[in-house]
């Protein structure tokens, strides 16, 4: 065994603050595993919540493992270690349970990498009665599950508050006929989706549906939490090995209420929840003596009733506030107020419509005087870097919609210049510009993607109109890195293949003509109202209120 990953990972584990520690004795072993590497995966919240539900079991010991960061996995690969948990170095092999933590589409790749690292056969129809019982769960399998469905022996569809507990306490109990059996029972339980029990029927590459073993749930339900029958999700783990290590985290709300057609958050989750201010104050103050600086977290925090007054009760403490999220038409100036107290001198908006008539189609109900208000509203405080968030490449943009997106730039640019001449400092504005990702469980997810040739010349053409004006930035996400998104949020089984064959090192055109899968055919094509689609195994109940609100938008229907 290597000397220095077992150094690495006391070091990390050393550096560690435990706000609620936990005995390392039970009767079940459990890996949590995040497939991002440290520095993100303890960032998460989720990851963080899943701990505390599994390590707060007293019949369970529950330690960590994450994707090894490239000097270690060359480590790794160079000493034949197996992959080591973090707390006590033990082979993830040797666990009963493995159990993966993935809140984004992008980490499947990273899953087969895992299992080969942890000499775990990647197939769940390949394990034997020795081998752990892999299950998973998080964000991205709320979306679509298939691409990896067949690594996993057993997947959480529901809030984990809900199915964590039952899953543990189906898990602690005594169940005939081995490994089949505990699957049988696991799959009693609502929100927990066992792959190997749903046969996809295929005709003329088209799915046709699925073959259900009998008594299996068709579609898997899933069902959100009352969010006041349990804590807020916090931060259990402090270190500053961490993206957010400065940051004490805690969820105030959990989805959203505006339904964005292009935005998962809004549908995946059920009804939009808040947390009680009183929970949230209380878990604040705890978290103070950790650290100086509160994280706001959720999909929409401007929407939380008290957003302002909780942002002023940090500040008010002598701490710092940090939000996830700002909407345009929600900035409240007590928020505003405390987060130019903590600090920020760049504040991030989301017009993501460059035009008036794209913000229609998207559904997100922001008039361009909203934006100039919301942008006048921080400029009069002195806030003179700006990031503003666009799409591009959504369902019926024409260039003149990236005209449009430009003369709005240009606008807010004027008024930035304008206050920074009187106080004799210059702003900046970054456009931060995202290719267009259909995604499941919204009302896009029949639109196919822009291809690449597309969106690389609505690229050049921001970058040739964006040049000539000074303190403006322009920043793209990768297209490349979002088409490989895109298929992963739209495919199916049959790419688990592709991905055994990245993980082994192909980039992804060598690992589709080595697999025989046309790509293209997966991201950009338009669905057939009609067709079944793979993640329709997780819930259909919505699918016509979704049609609905595709049709809308293709026939310019504004609310």
């Amino acid at each position: 065994m290597s000397i220095s990953i077992k150094n690495r990972h006391r070091a990390l584990v050393q550096a560690e603050t435990h706000l609620h520690p936990h005995g390392r004795v039970g009767q079940l072993s459990i890996c949590l595993v995040s497939p991002s590497r440290y520095q993100t995966g303890m960032s998460s919240l989720g990851f963080q919540t899943v701990y505390a539900l599994l390590a707060g079991s007293v019949d369970i010991r529950c330690e960590r493992a994450f994707l090894p960061d490239r000097e270690l996995l060359e480590e790794y690969r160079r000493s034949g270690t197996p992959l080591l948990s973090l707390e006590s170095s033990t082979p993830l092999a040797d666990f009963d349970v493995i159990a993966f933590s993935t809140s984004f589409e992008p980490d499947y790749l990273n899953i087969p990498i895992i299992l080969t690292l942890a000499r775990i056969p990647h197939y769940s129809g390949s394990r034997s009665q020795s081998d752990p019982l892999v299950i998973a769960g998080g964000a991205a399998f709320f979306i679509n599950p298939e691409p990896v469905a067949d690594f996993i022996d057993a997947i959480c569809i529901g809030e984990g508050e809900d199915v964590i507990p039952a899953i543990v306490a189906t898990l602690l109990s005594p169940v005939d006929n081995g490994r089949r059996g505990l699957l049988n029972a696991l799959a009693n339980i609502s929100g927990v989706y066992i792959p190997s029990f749903y046969q996809p029927l295929y005709h003329s590459g088209l799915l046709t549906g699925y073959d259900a073993e009998t008594g299996a749930q068709m579609p898997v339900t899933r069902a959100p939490v009352c969010l006041e029958q349990h804590d807020p999700s916090a931060s259990q783990i402090l270190t500053e090995n961490t993206e957010f290590g400065d940051m004490f985290l805690v969820e105030v709300g959990r989805g959203c209420p505006r339904g964005c057609r292009f935005c998962s958050s809004g549908f995946i989750y059920g009804a939009f929840r808040q947390q009680p201010f009183e929970n949230i104050v209380a878990l604040i103050d705890a978290g103070l003596a950790h650290r100086s600086k509160v994280g706001l977290v959720g999909a929409a925090v401007s929407d939380y009733a008290g957003i302002g007054r909780l942002c002023s009760y940090i500040v008010e403490k002598g701490a710092r506030v940090s939000v996830s999220s700002l909407r345009i038409d929600r900035i409240d100036p007590d928020m505003l107020d405390a987060l130019i107290a903590s600090g920020h001198k760049t504040i991030s908006l989301a017009p993501e419509g460059g035009s008036q008539r794209m913000r229609d189609v998207i559904r997100k109900n922001l008039t361009e005087a909203q934006i100039l208000d919301a942008c006048e509203m921080l400029i009069e405080r002195d806030i003179l870097n700006l990031k503003l968030y666009f799409i591009i490449g959504l369902p019926g943009e024409t260039d003149n919609d990236l005209d449009e997106m430009i003369r709005l730039v240009e606008t807010i640019r004027e008024r930035v210049l304008e206050r920074g001449r009187a106080n004799k400092r210059l702003g900046e504005i970054t456009l931060s510009v995202n290719p267009f990702i259909p995604k499941p469980f919204t009302p896009f997810q029949w639109c196919g993607m822009e291809p690449l040739p597309s969106l690389e010349r609505k690229v050049k053409l921001l970058e040739a109109r964006l040049r000539r004006l000074p303190n403006v930035k322009l920043k793209v996400e990768s297209l490349r890195e979002s088409y490989l998104q895109a298929l992963l949020s739209r495919g199916d089984r049959r790419l688990s293949a592709l991905l055994v064959e990245m993980a082994e090192g192909a980039n992804l055109k060598k690992a589709a003509k080595s697999c025989g899968i046309d790509t293209a055919w997966y991201v950009e094509r338009t669905i057939a109202g009609d067709e079944i689609m793979p993640w329709s195994i997780i819930g259909t109940a919505e699918q016509e209120m979704l049609r609905r609100e595709y049709e809308r938008a293709m026939a310019g229907v504004v609310d």
